[in-house]
């Protein structure tokens, strides 16, 4: 089972039409709440007359994502945009740059871009910052408790210690420490 995976899309739209593109994103959203593992939605504009349109939707797994994606709702849903929608980029995020994105729901009359990313040496620091303590940890404990195993089972065994507390302890708890600082605007 894969992990979490967020589509980016951005689409072009008449400024127009506007109130079509409102009646139509609420439907998708309204379809996509109906199959398992669909987390959220959301959509911003770089301004209010903006023909672009950001739209993002997660799911807790690729299996899950595809089912949405091949769907019968979906396609009938993008059909019901022909003419008026033409979608530009896409883009899909599944892996440690997750860690790093903004939060999942995005207020409908926010219009307001989606802040970037934090640069690449930033996002390496935080991770240092959690993964040389706990790799320290586990290799004094790989030492001490299975000194006699083979290396590969050992190296096999901290990994897949050390992977969870990385994912869902370590990596979160950086990030909301050091928020200010990966965020801060360069100068």
């Amino acid at each position: 089972m894969s992990g979490p995976v967020t589509v980016s899309i951005t689409r072009r739209v008449d400024p127009s039409q506007e109130d079509q593109m409102l009646a139509w994103l609420r439907a998708g959203t309204e379809l996509a709440e109906r199959f398992e593992g669909f987390l959220g939605s959301g959509w911003v504009r770089p301004e209010e007359s903006s023909a672009q349109w950001h739209m993002l939707y997660r799911f807790s797994s690729q299996e899950s994502l595809d089912a949405w994606e091949l769907s019968a709702q979906r396609r009938w849903w993008l059909d019901s945009a022909q003419g008026f929608v033409d979608e530009a980029a896409r883009e899909h995020r599944t892996g440690i740059e997750g860690w790093f994105d903004e939060p999942s729901s995005v207020d409908v009359q926010d219009l307001r871009s989606a802040p970037p990313a934090p640069p690449r040496w930033k996002q390496m620091c935080a991770i240092f910052i959690v993964f040389f303590p706990l790799s320290l940890a586990a290799n004094y404990a790989a030492t001490e408790l299975a000194a006699d195993w083979w290396l590969p089972l050992r190296v096999l065994a901290s990994v897949a210690v050390m992977t969870p507390l990385m994912t869902y302890l370590a990596l979160p708890w950086i990030t909301r420490l050091l928020h200010g600082w990966l965020t801060k605007a360069r100068a």
